[in-house]
């Protein structure tokens, strides 16, 4: 467990900006910043950030919170987790103390499997600088590709031992579970439950997310072994922490230069991105030889819009160079392919020039796709069938492009360059926009129907007598926890012939407690408790440190409730006067009671015509009338018209 100190040590240090800029790029507006959410599928810049306040909202999906809650939603951690990711970044120290067995238990298997990959790619890491076998097979590979020390410290590259168990056997001595060395993709299990290592006499490349972790590796076969061997490189398997569509690799390492060139290369292979490291271009990536999907595109999209596809000169390369273009044009990025001269990759081509005649080298041959795509297609085509296929291919790239200005200088473009009228080009352009809208609106259809046969949901009614307490309880403590800490209630008689000044808190626990009333909702009536402990004690920030409160549940109840859903400028927002935020707190009490009395009310008339015993009837019967008369008192304090 972390202590309070150390908590509020670590969420004081953490700039929201500087975190969350770790996974999103974004730019100034105003005095806070804006960028695509990386919550969900984001085209228009709606994730706002507050450096002032220290939280996050995003106006369309709706998240919000402050740099802890960022890292747990975006890399999927526990609020510890959370904690210790901040702490190494600002460099604070921890001390825990040792958990019990329960808790380590409770570990959930995502981490274990980060846990067992961090520690495998030192292991590989390792044996690459000082295994005998490590030097002269995998560090002898990578000095013959050119790879200075620092960029093999830089990818953390690695060996994997000859023998076939040699990191299971290790992995066992130290500990590590072979459910969590199998699940992590490292090992494959036998059917006599023995294990055997995936990556065995490869050299290896680890792939890191975005926040850093290592989520996977791909290990490369080595010597003669290489040819004609269908499977030269190997990749871990889909798991909890990856997922081969969803990663590029390199990012981690690349997003920094990315979001300062606003640009991004993109390469195939591990190599690739290597070099060009090493050459100094640092804003590239690899998709390894999957074909791109739409969840790599979004993840790249949230640190530029601007890609350069960077292919060999060969066929292969400019097949690759076409391969989910229209997705990326769909997506909102702006593509340009360069084609490398024959017999050249990006590997190679770096190993040979400097970062600026490499830099330069693209400027002067990058093309803009459409530009590329035109050419490429009808090259040395005279066919009129074939003709009309490539131009229909050319047309329905642009098609999928959703701003319409940029559709409108291709069209015209397009126009030009293959000597067919803008009209006919917009008019088959129009129909595979049609055809689009048409197929998309009968999956949306299909989706809807199968949601409705999933749920068969009863038609939804007037809100019960449950879901209206815990609205309210809920109101309560989105008030206790913004304005708790504030004097709202002056010169309140304490009973002993004398006034007092009293908190929000105070009010709402003093005047529940006096009816014997606590809030149903467990978490929500520890946090009333707690508020009225603290506003004791003189501490009038609540909402601070509820927001920073060791208990990921109060944590995020805070972030929820303590972030308005209509915006982040604090110049927008009105600061109630005492009297309105008096008002405020006394009718949502009165509103609560007027529930409860409901509830109450509603259990006795069910229980009166059960009762057989006279004195119990009678009892039940003076119950609901005291009731009924308290409910008319609250509804004439109300101001509101209330019939029984």
């Amino acid at each position: 467990m972390i202590d309070r100190a150390t908590i509020d040590r670590i969420m004081d240090a953490a700039n929201i900006v500087d975190v969350v800029s770790e996974f999103v790029s974004l730019r100034k507006s105003g005095a806070n910043f804006k960028g695509l959410c990386p919550f969900h599928d984001d085209r228009t810049p709606s994730f706002s950030v507050s450096p002032t306040r220290g939280i996050y909202k995003c106006f369309s999906c709706g998240k919000a919170g402050n740099a802890a809650n960022f890292i747990m939603e975006h890399e999927q951690l526990s609020y510890p987790e959370a904690l210790k990711w901040l702490a190494r970044k600002y460099n604070i120290e921890i001390k825990e103390r040792e958990l019990t067995d329960e808790e380590r238990q409770q570990e959930n298997e995502r981490e274990s499997i980060f846990i067992v990959n961090e520690w495998a790619a030192d292991f590989f890491h390792n044996t690459l600088l000082n295994d005998a076998d490590g030097k002269a097979v995998g560090l002898a590979y990578f000095r013959s590709r050119g790879f200075r020390d620092d960029i093999i410290e830089k990818f953390h590259l690695g060996f994997a031992p000859q023998k076939r168990d040699a990191m299971a056997t290790e992995a066992r001595q130290k500990g590590y579970k072979d459910e969590f060395l199998v699940k992590s993709g490292l090992c494959v299990q036998r059917d006599d439950g023995s294990l055997y290592d995936r990556f065995a006499n490869r050299v290896i490349f680890p792939w890191y997310g975005v926040g850093g972790k290592v989520t996977a590796f791909g290990g490369r076969l080595l010597d003669s072994r290489t040819k004609g061997v269908a499977q030269k490189y190997v990749n871990s398997p889909d798991s909890v922490v990856y997922h081969k569509d969803h990663e590029l690799y390199g990012l981690y390492q690349a997003k920094k230069a990315i979001s300062k060139e606003d640009c991004v290369y993109m390469v195939e292979g591990y190599t690739d991105v290597i070099s060009m490291h090493q050459c100094g271009i640092e804003n590239v990536v690899a998709n390894s030889g999957t074909a791109l999907s739409v969840n790599q595109i979004r993840l790249l999209h949230r640190f530029t819009s601007n890609v350069v596809l960077l292919y060999d000169g060969d066929e292969a390369g400019i097949h690759a160079a076409m391969r989910g273009t229209d997705m990326m044009l769909s997506e909102g990025m702006n593509i340009k392919i360069l084609v490398l001269p024959d017999g050249e990759d990006p590997d190679s081509f770096a190993r040979k020039h400097t970062a600026s005649d490499f830099r330069e080298y693209i400027v002067n041959h990058q093309t803009d796709f459409m530009e590329f795509k035109t050419t490429m297609l009808l090259k040395g085509v005279s066919d009129p069938i074939k003709r009309s296929e490539a131009i229909a291919s050319i047309v329905k790239s642009i098609s999928v492009i959703e701003d319409q200005i940029i559709r409108a200088t291709y069209i015209k473009e397009c126009a030009l360059r293959i000597g067919i009228s803008e009209r006919t080009l917009i008019a088959e352009m129009n129909k595979f926009i049609q055809r689009e809208r048409e197929d998309q609106a009968r999956k949306n259809e299909r989706e809807a129907e199968r949601e409705k046969a999933d749920t068969a949901k009863p038609e939804v009614g007037p809100p019960t007598v449950d879901e209206k307490t815990a609205k309210l309880e809920m109101l309560i403590i989105q008030m206790i926890i913004r304005h708790g800490g504030e004097v709202a209630f002056r010169e309140i008689d304490d009973g002993e012939g004398g006034t007092m000044d009293l908190t929000v808190a105070e009010y709402v626990f003093y005047d529940l407690d006096d009816d014997g009333l606590t809030l149903k909702n467990p978490l929500y009536q520890n946090i009333l408790v707690e508020a009225f402990n603290l506003v004791q004690e003189g501490r009038t920030d609540l909402t601070d440190y509820f927001q920073k409160h060791p208990d990921v549940n109060v944590s995020q109840v805070a972030m929820s409730l303590g972030v308005d859903s209509y915006q982040l400028s604090e110049n927008n927002q009105v600061r109630m006067s005492d009297m309105t935020l008096r008002t405020q707190v006394v009718h949502l009490l009165l509103d609560y009671r007027m529930v409860i009395l409901d509830t109450r009310m509603a259990v006795i008339r069910q229980q009166i015509p059960f009762t057989s015993e006279d004195g119990e009837r009678r009892a039940l019967m003076e119950e609901l009338m005291n009731s009924i008369a308290m409910r008319r008192e609250i509804a004439r304090r109300l101001g509101k018209s209330i019939v029984v």
